[in-house]
């Protein structure tokens, strides 16, 4: 990141080195966004407003020094994700915990760390499931998907005599890594009715729509993209 896009309000995205986390960072680079872009792997994104921060968000200690890089984000999307598929009988304990330390102890850590931070204004976006509803074979990802139903809502309440905006996106299959990740086998992507899988760069344009003028009036909802897997 140069010395002149430091001077300007960052926008915080995790989970950018694949998948949505990067789409949506390669859509707010392109309009004109400074972006802190957080994840394990370095992206292979390269931009003069971009600042990478390395760290495995699995580790507690990582929110300090993600809080000591970026103090003071105008905007925070949460967008890192996992996903673990299994049926009763034989869920695996260790991949439900995982899946919420990723999905929901993370952004509880970050947005409790940046709340008093945050301008006036200042908007919150977290990628929460389609499945969230629940799914058979899924159970495990869907509560914690649905946990950030909660949350969001919640927050949005709270923080919205400062007019700060705190929204979930729940996609439906998105044609990512993830929809091939050998860690969902036992539940296989199902081709949507509108006869194609979600590209990232569709969510990417609906957190830019969030984040933008157009979104300062949508608060405390859950927004479905699900090229009508849904329906």
């Amino acid at each position: 990141m140069t010395t002149e896009h430091r001077e300007q309000p960052v926008t915080l995205v995790t989970g950018v080195s694949s998948g949505i986390g990067e789409a949506i960072a390669v859509r707010l680079l392109d309009g004109g966004r400074v972006v802190a872009g957080v994840s394990r792997r370095r992206p292979g994104l390269h931009h003069p407003a971009l600042c990478w921060i390395q760290a495995d968000l699995l580790d507690p200690t990582s929110t300090d020094a993600i809080v000591a890089a970026i103090p003071n984000p105008a905007a925070v999307v949460h967008a890192a994700g996992l996903q673990h598929s299994g049926y009763l009988g034989k869920l695996d304990p260790a991949h439900g915990e995982q899946m919420w330390r990723l999905h929901v102890d993370v952004p509880t850590r970050l947005i409790n760390e940046f709340a008093q931070r945050l301008p006036n204004g200042a908007r919150i976006v977290l990628l929460g499931s389609r499945t969230s509803t629940g799914v058979a074979g899924k159970s495990q990802y869907a509560a914690t998907k649905a946990a950030l139903d909660g949350l969001a809502r919640s927050w949005a309440i709270e923080l919205a005599e400062r007019q700060i905006t705190v929204n979930v996106i729940a996609p439906g299959p998105v044609e990512t890594p993830m929809l091939v990740d050998p860690a969902r086998v036992a539940t296989p992507p199902k081709l949507p009715p509108l006869g194609r899988y979600i590209q990232p760069e569709e969510i990417a344009d609906l957190v830019a729509f969030l984040l933008g003028p157009g979104g300062r009036s949508i608060t405390g909802q859950r927004l479905v993209v699900c090229a009508g897997a849904s329906l």
